[in-house]
């Protein structure tokens, strides 16, 4: 099983960003731990600030991948462009947010990526990407 992890802007900085909000841990060593849970599946992440390039790798892995878990960051809330090239794939994609939205500022509280999502996981910190690869294996049935 091929799983596409898709990081928006800033999360490039996790570890150092707003630790009270987004903890410690960068995302590369959040990456080491998920890839030794699940050693059987195939892990590539992507971290970009650039909302065409989150969209070419959208497409690039979105026809041959098993599932896609996604963090927008702020293009969530933003990026028709991202929505329609998540509604356009065949592969499932789960969409992940560190922090819970819903209890953040208003403009933060609608997401136009998650209605083309197979599931939203929002506020459960780094662990919510976990929770996305073992919805996505239940999904696939992979």
């Amino acid at each position: 099983m091929k799983i596409q992890i898709i990081n928006g802007p800033n999360l490039n900085l996790l570890g150092k960003r707003e630790p009270g909000k987004y903890g410690n841990e960068s995302f590369e060593e959040r990456l080491i731990l998920l890839r030794k849970r699940f050693p059987d599946l195939i892990i590539d992440y992507f971290q970009s600030n650039i909302e065409g390039e989150i969209i070419d790798k959208i497409h690039e892995t979105g026809f041959t991948y098993d599932g896609i878990v996604i963090n927008p960051g702020a293009y969530t809330h933003t990026s028709v462009a991202i929505a329609d090239a998540v509604a356009a794939v065949r592969s499932p994609v789960i969409e992940v947010h560190i922090t819970n939205v819903a209890a953040r500022e208003e403009f933060r509280h609608n997401s136009l990526v998650g209605r083309y999502c197979a599931g939203s996981i929002v506020g459960l910190g780094l662990d919510g990407y976990r929770l996305a690869i073992e919805a996505l294996k239940e999904i696939t049935g992979i």
